[in-house]
């Protein structure tokens, strides 16, 4: 059963509202909302083979619906793994009636009037994550007022984007699983396989990576992700274990804040090396960016507040010469990877499709940006089924 609230607000109709009174338009609506996807089989990475988290058996959203008096909407979502999601959808139902009344265009403002009503427990991490959900939603409902993809309203450097997939090599699985779904992922269509490793015997780390390099071949892209579990000697001595492979980058092989020991890999390496996704804020990415620690960048949209700080990364990234290769998210992901001018990945999870009443294609290792105004996406009637929690304010004109 879904639990619904609502908030009543006074009309703001008649107040000054400063800088968006001239497009006319107004926010009348918010529906946040909070969602868990359950995943078929427990997941594994090393943070469980090494004890310091539980397996992943569930996926938080918190969603986002905006909707206008001059009747248009947009969807927007953040997400939690293990824990933190009630957390989330708690700070975001708190602060959405802040837009109520709002020009949605202006969605640079309305992010630092949210991150700001919420200062007070940091301006980073939860905070910034719970107000991703209303940002995506307003960038969504952009896209759809102008009739364009979001790639096309940023600006695309291509119409499809090179995808890998994570989905099928997680340490839960056996090497015969993990080396089938490598099969059947280049069957269909598949432009890398990234699998995961960072386990305490690091003698089966290694016969894992051989064991897909031998099936998929030496010409296909392979990348694999020790999920911070290495120190910097074992970091150092792995990197240089796994050169032979011809990977196309190991990530995250340090913890994710330990920017100056990314940098010292990066630069005893043939192999490139990747972080990222951990981070929850500009200000962390910029300084993975000036002390060299990157040679791909990885940042997750949801987790550092949305695509208006994420714009900025892409900004910073694009200065600093570094590929792109977004963490998740892959229907935001695929938008914003088009519109990098450098090397760029999307990563491909089958997990979320159930959310959506749309797909996304792959064709010849490729992700292709979807024609559909905004995001493209549609919330199914399976994610409705698994809301547990709505919160309303103002008044909402979408179904």
């Amino acid at each position: 059963m879904t639990l619904e609230t609502s908030t009543v607000v006074p009309d703001l109709s008649g107040l000054h509202l400063g800088a968006g009174e001239a497009a006319g338009d107004r926010i009348t609506g918010v529906r946040t909302s909070l969602a868990f996807l359950p995943l078929g089989n427990p997941i594994s990475d090393a943070k469980v083979f090494t004890g310091r988290q539980k397996p992943l058996t569930e996926i938080a959203f918190v969603f986002a619906e905006i909707t206008t008096e001059s009747g248009l909407s947009g969807l927007g979502w953040a997400y939690s793994k293990r824990a933190g999601g009630p957390g989330m959808y708690a700070h975001a139902r708190e602060v959405a009636p802040g837009l109520l009344g709002e020009d949605p265009s202006d969605i640079s403002r309305l992010w630092t009037k949210l991150v700001w009503a919420g200062a007070s427990v940091g301006r980073s991490g939860l905070a910034t994550q719970a107000i991703a959900a209303f940002d995506v939603a307003l960038w969504d409902l952009k896209g759809r007022r102008a009739g364009l993809p979001l790639a096309k309203l940023i600006g695309v450097h291509r119409d499809t984007v090179a995808a890998y997939n994570t989905s099928g090599g997680f340490l839960s699985m056996p090497i015969e699983a993990v080396v089938e779904n490598a099969q059947r992922s280049v069957a269909n269509g598949i432009g890398g396989i990234k699998l995961k490793v960072g386990q305490p015997d690091r003698k089966a780390d290694l016969a894992r990576v051989a064991a897909v390099r031998e099936a998929v071949g030496d010409e296909f892209t392979l990348m694999v992700d020790a999920n911070q579990q290495w120190n910097r000697q074992d970091g150092l001595r792995m990197g240089r274990a796994l050169e032979p492979f011809g990977l196309e980058w190991i990530e995250e092989p340090l913890d994710a804040y330990d920017a100056q020991g990314h940098a010292q890999l990066a630069a005893a390496l043939d192999t490139p090396i990747a972080t990222g996704e951990m981070l929850t804020s500009v200000a962390e990415h910029a300084e993975l960016l000036r002390l060299r620690s990157v040679d791909y960048l990885q940042p997750d949209a949801p987790r550092v507040g949305g695509i208006t700080p994420f714009l900025k990364l892409l900004a910073l990234a694009e200065h600093a010469g570094v590929s792109l290769a977004p963490h998740f998210a892959m229907e935001i992901h695929v938008h914003l990877s088009a519109a990098y001018p450098h090397t760029a990945w999307v990563e491909h999870f089958e997990w979320l499709e159930p959310l959506w009443n749309e797909r996304l294609e792959l064709r010849d290792g490729r992700m292709v940006v979807p024609a559909r105004p905004g995001l493209g996406l549609s919330l199914s009637d399976q994610a409705r089924a698994w809301t547990v929690e709505t919160t309303t304010a103002g008044t909402l004109s979408v179904n």
